[in-house]
């Protein structure tokens, strides 16, 4: 059983999101929670004392928050109603992040799929700024959906190393289960940036194939020198259907990041991407 997590604010691209996850999991058992969150227009000193529920004091934003959380649900079961599917809904007072920071401890959250704020652009990609805080706060998976991108199953999947760090099993487990959900190829894609591998590198690499053993998956090394566009490049000439990317230090995202301006990230991908946080969790269970 996977434990899923959507984040919605019940605009057509959170739906979109929705839309995709259920397609994307219709083979698995799952229990998904939708969650919208919502702060006070203004400050109430009756949420000191834990809000409208305890003071009976009304409040719009509960009550749209809630409501909208029903109709959700209401148009998930409708359209989707899969057995193999358990829906639960959570609004709460609180900022997204920190929601998700609790919800991670107390459901054991598996894997988190938010949607992209919209395009300004045929090939660009914004994030909204919940979903950049999100990414990088997360402990857990984070697998980000362009908006209006219509699930297409999962045949090839590019995933970027720079082989500087070593890599934990552990981090790669929702990868490698995708990948086999699908009976996926991986390709690893490792940008030269005028040097050859140190020995450390080649060291990684061999360890990252011994993860990948089970898995179909293939090397490749392209000559580039600026990043992330060499990647960009590479993806506009090959089809992926999904791209993972590691969240740490001298990685593609982070570059990617330190490169635009943070509340409007301008990604050219138009295929879902994986963010993998970099933090060994060495308890997590097995998604098999």
């Amino acid at each position: 059983m996977k434990t899923i997590l959507i984040p919605t604010d019940f605009s057509k691209n959170a739906w979109n999101t929705i839309a995709y996850a259920m397609e994307f999991l219709k083979e698995e058992r799952c229990t998904f929670y939708f969650l919208h969150t919502y702060t006070p227009a203004f400050y109430r000193m009756d949420y000191i004392i834990g809000g409208p529920e305890f003071s009976a004091i009304p409040d719009k934003g509960v009550d749209d928050s809630v409501q909208g959380l029903e109709r959700t649900l209401e148009a998930v079961k409708t359209k989707f109603n899969n057995p193999k599917h358990l829906y639960k809904t959570i609004s709460a007072f609180n900022e997204l992040t920190d929601e998700i920071s609790d919800l991670n401890i107390k459901k054991d959250i598996d894997l988190i799929i938010m949607g992209t704020q919209g395009a300004s652009g045929v090939k660009e990609i914004f994030l909204g700024t919940n979903t950049v805080h999100v990414i990088r706060k997360s402990k857990v998976p984070v697998l980000v959906i362009p908006s209006g991108y219509s699930y297409q199953g999962i045949k090839h999947v590019l995933f970027t190393a720079d082989y500087i760090s070593d890599y934990d099993r552990n981090q790669l487990y929702v990868a490698i289960e995708i990948a086999k959900m699908y009976d996926a190829e991986i390709t690893v894609l490792h940008i030269k940036e005028e040097y050859d591998l140190t020995k450390a590198q080649e060291e990684n690499k061999a360890l990252l194939g011994l993860y990948l053993a089970q898995i179909p998956h293939v090397f490749k090394e392209e000559r580039g020198t600026y990043m992330p566009e060499a990647i960009i490049d590479y993806l506009d000439r090959n089809d992926y259907e999904l791209l993972v990317m590691m969240n740490r230090k001298h990685s593609f995202f982070e570059r990617m990041m330190k490169r635009q301006h943070i509340d409007q990230v301008g990604f050219h991908v138009q295929i879902p991407f994986l963010v993998i946080p970099d933090v060994t969790k060495n308890t997590k269970k097995s998604l098999q």
